[in-house]
């Protein structure tokens, strides 16, 4: 390996234009964000160095031996986050990127690119809520005093925010125009047409960027020249061991992908992962449940996430198994979506492994998801899922030996239906036992509205509901608490107003509610909404027995009566359901 003359911004950013650097598969996604482009360009304004990088020098008769992807240019957070594989059509001579890809995006999103982010608080799914920004540099003035020294006002901006009046905001200039200018005269140009002729800085702002795109050799790199991909892959980890971390989830995919043969491992992870993310009323699953699925469902015998675990037999294995894996999976999203799961509910991603090893050995078909022959294994899904989701200490250290330990129990008795009872004696040899004991449950009769496990809990004390567009509701609405002048209105004793609003909030005052009966009710009491909605009494009764509410006030003032009553109902019905094995 040897340490090569360095480079400029301009040449660096000119090779990647034609393709000369690429990204080899083992290379993780792009993950720096704004700010870290910005200190960045700060650092090389101000002469600071960035350390080195390190090319792998491709021999034409190599280069299409292995995958490659493309630099980002523009980056969108919705529609282009994932690098793009590049066709090599005619062999040549290439380098692929080691060390420094988040650098060298960062410099050409920063010069030659664009930056699309979601703004803050707005729907995803918009996309005029990703604006299209570009980098601008700020000539009128340094930066404010700041704790990360930073000299340079250095912003991403759309146009509309950079072009303001000169008298109402600072004079911003775009990054990528330094690309074109001559030093002299369009420095000058700039500087005179923009009223900044007067000041020194903008000036001599401007000449410093050209210098720093244009002449300085600040791409200083190290080449290696070995095309052993083992040598090269050994050392892309250690080179990768600081910085932004690698994750093994990374890595898996990264090796997953150059030792694909038929399918490009990185694109069909990222799209399964985005499909199974958009069931229902959204998840948030992540690359490592899909790889670590992928390890379960094909029975390698290590899930752990260690380079010597992904070699080439078990990632043939993995490849040849891909489209069984991947339908396993999204049947077992869209099954736990049918139970009123989302991204908040769902508190523990890894619980979909076992069920979808269950539904790929039982090489389930979408009919599992409705007939009435899957009911009962369905409901016994169902109730395991929901009780390991409210059982502490289930799903997090030891998860990889957890999931071997039910695996072998699915494989021994699993041939008919989910073997709830097995899987819990396994579980409890683990130390993982879903017996609950006493105070557990009065915990859990204790959970507020927004415990990310409320969800699960009154689905399992009240089932029978059609759970895929339900959601939980204040049987009292919240808005009869929302201060001390309105109870106060309604009725309520001063000496009573804290116990109210410190009760409201939580589970005894809490019910599931689909989701066209919730909007109707919207914050009616109950006892008037229950009569509006159900004018026949036995209807009424049915539904209140179905909530064990018992006796509902006609008014707020007996609420901390209905309230410690229902309390002691849902106790009574948890250790009914909990204390025992399903």
């Amino acid at each position: 390996m040897a340490f090569q003359t360095p480079i400029t911004i301009k040449e660096a950013l000119d090779r990647i234009d034609r393709d000369d650097y690429l990204l080899p598969a083992i290379q993780r996604e792009v993950v720096w964000k704004t700010d870290q482009i910005v200190k960045l360009f700060d650092s090389l304004m101000q002469s600071y160095p960035i350390g080195s990088f390190l090319f792998w020098n491709v021999e034409v008769k190599h280069s299409k031996d292995f995958v490659f992807y493309e630099f980002l240019t523009d980056y969108h957070q919705k529609n282009n986050r994932h690098l793009k594989k590049h066709m090599m059509h005619n062999p040549r001579t290439v380098s692929g990127i080691l060390d420094g890809q988040q650098r060298l995006t960062a410099l050409n999103i920063g010069i030659r690119g664009s930056h699309a982010q979601k703004l803050p608080y707005k729907w995803a799914d918009f996309d005029s809520n990703y604006p299209k920004r570009f980098l601008y540099l700020r000539l009128d003035a340094e930066a404010e005093p700041n704790e990360l020294g930073l000299m340079y006002d250095f912003k991403f901006l759309t146009p509309e925010q950079a072009t303001k009046q000169p008298d109402e905001a600072a004079h911003w200039f775009r990054v990528a125009e330094i690309a074109g200018m001559d030093p002299y005269e369009d420095i000058f140009g700039y500087v005179q047409d923009h009223g900044l002729v007067n000041q020194k800085f903008p000036h001599r702002t401007l000449t410093r960027l050209y210098q720093l795109v244009h002449k300085d050799p600040v791409i200083a790199y190290y080449e290696e020249k070995s095309q052993d991909l083992d040598k090269v892959l050994n050392i892309f980890i250690r080179v990768n061991s600081g910085g932004t971390e690698l994750s093994y989830s990374d890595m898996l995919l990264s090796i997953a992908t150059a030792q694909w043969k038929q399918v490009d491992a990185r694109e069909v992870i990222h799209r399964l992962v985005d499909e199974l993310n958009a069931m229902g009323k959204g998840f948030n699953f992540s690359k490592d449940v899909v790889l670590k699925a992928g390890l379960m469902l094909t029975n390698i015998p290590s899930l752990a996430f260690r380079v010597t675990n992904f070699n080439a037999k078990n990632m043939a294995t993995l490849e040849s198994n891909w489209d069984s894996i991947a339908q396993s999976l999204r049947l077992t999203v869209r099954l736990l979506a049918d139970f009123g799961f989302a991204e908040r509910s769902l508190t523990a991603d890894s619980v979909v492994i076992p069920v979808a090893y269950h539904l790929h050995k039982q090489n389930a078909e979408e009919s599992f998801l409705t007939h009435q022959s899957r009911q009962q294994d369905r409901e016994r899904i169902r109730g395991w899922v929901v009780r390991s989701l409210l059982k502490s200490g289930i799903w997090g250290s030891g998860l990889d030996q957890l999931l071997i330990a039910l695996r072998n129990t699915i494989q021994e008795h699993g041939a008919n239906t989910f073997p709830v009872e097995e899987l819990e004696a396994a579980m409890a040899t683990l130390g993982k036992s879903l017996r609950f004991e006493d105070e557990e449950i009065q915990a859990l009769t204790s959970m507020s509205y927004n415990d990310r496990r409320t969800f699960s809990f009154l689905s399992l004390l009240y089932p029978g509901m059609d759970f895929k567009d339900t959601h939980v509701d204040h049987i009292f609405p919240a808005n009869s608490f929302s201060s001390r002048s309105k109870l106060l209105k309604a009725g309520v004793l001063e000496e009573e107003i804290d116990e109210f609003m410190a009760s409201y909030n939580l589970l005894p005052n809490l019910q599931l509610l689909e989701g066209p009966i919730n909007q109707a009710k919207l914050d009616k009491p109950p006892f008037q909404w229950m009569v509006e909605h159900w004018p026949d009494s036995g209807a009424r009764s049915d539904y209140i027995a179905r909530h064990q509410l018992g006796d509902v006030p006609e008014d707020i003032t007996g609420f901390l009566d209905f309230f410690n009553a229902r309390r002691k109902r849902i106790r009574l019905r948890a250790s009914a359901v909990l204390g025992m094995p399903a």
